[in-house]
């Protein structure tokens, strides 16, 4: 199967680097593998389900403002303080900026013109984050400025757990629910006479989208692309339909994001690297050169 020929490249890319060290670093190591592989997945999935949902192929967390109205309820709990009252108050401020994000967007753009409103919120978002940056206090700025860039490396060991098992939770789910994903991505009129609800799929499945992208903001800040372009080459080896796609995009998004960790520790050994920046640099070229060979396929 095309799908175990992926399992010892990810076993490579987690465990490179990390078996000659000391036991208190090969710790740490197996912590950010860890931490990367579940982020990356969790993108992956997010970006599969946004654009199975909306039928764009654009979608994806980053882009429609998702991520960014996550950072927002994140940066809130924790510039208010409130992340001391217990582990589960970061990610809840993460999923409701990325719920309320959501609901703006689709409210504004009436499935019209989407991925603009997206684009916009995303500016708003931002422009309320860089607020929040500026009012922050000296020794959080630091950590908060890293986390907008996207950062593993401070990623918290409590958080890992319940997010490492949600997605497993998620990706269980949406491999019994792939028939139902393949008939929302052909309309609404379509999935209606296949004998479903199809308003009330796309909220369940783009509420699951979000609170994927919304653990990954609570993990590692802000990281863009992965749920974008991961997803575009799933569908170019494993075709369209998601019972063949949902668990290779899931593995590939995590390989991606360990990939990019590695990379940006190279890149820079003395000050490494935030990891969005790496996949920004790695994942805009190589979509607009998806983009565009899609684009001469379809002239």
């Amino acid at each position: 199967m095309k799908i175990l020929l992926i399992i010892p490249f990810i076993l490579l890319l987690g465990f490179w680097g990390g078996w000659d060290a000391v036991p208190e670093i090969r710790e740490l190591r197996m912590l950010r593998m860890c931490t990367a592989f579940t982020v990356g997945a969790s993108l992956a999935l997010s970006g599969t389900l946004f654009q199975a949902v909306l039928r764009n192929p654009l979608a994806e967390p980053f882009i429609l403002g998702v991520s960014g109205g996550a950072s927002v309820g994140a940066a809130l709990v924790f510039i208010a303080g409130l992340h001391t009252a217990g582990f589960l108050m970061v990610p809840a401020g993460a999923f409701t900026g990325a719920v309320l994000m959501l609901i703006c967007v689709l409210a504004i753009s009436r499935n019209r013109n989407l991925l603009l409103s997206g684009v916009i919120a995303g500016t708003i978002a931002n422009s309320l984050l860089m607020y929040l940056v500026s009012i922050a206090q000296t020794d959080e700025l630091a950590g908060l400025t890293w986390w907008t860039l996207g950062d593993l490396q401070s990623a918290d060991t409590v958080l890992l757990l319940p997010a490492g098992i949600f997605l497993a939770a998620a990706t269980l789910f949406l491999a019994f629910s792939a028939r139902i994903l393949d008939a929302l991505s052909l309309g609404d009129d379509q999935a209606f006479y296949l004998g479903l609800s199809p308003r009330k799929l796309a909220v369940l499945f783009t509420a699951l989208g979000a609170l994927l992208a919304a653990n990954t903001v609570a993990l590692a800040g802000i990281i863009g692309f992965c749920g974008l372009v991961v997803p575009h080459i799933i569908r170019r080896i494993y075709g369209s339909s998601h019972r063949k796609m949902l668990l290779p995009a899931t593995l590939w998004g995590g390989a991606f994001l360990m990939l990019c960790d590695i990379l940006s520790r190279l890149a820079s050994p003395a000050q490494e690297l935030p990891i969005g920046v790496v996949t920004s640099f790695i994942g805009g070229p190589l979509f607009l050169i998806l983009l565009n060979y899609r684009s001469r396929n379809h002239a």
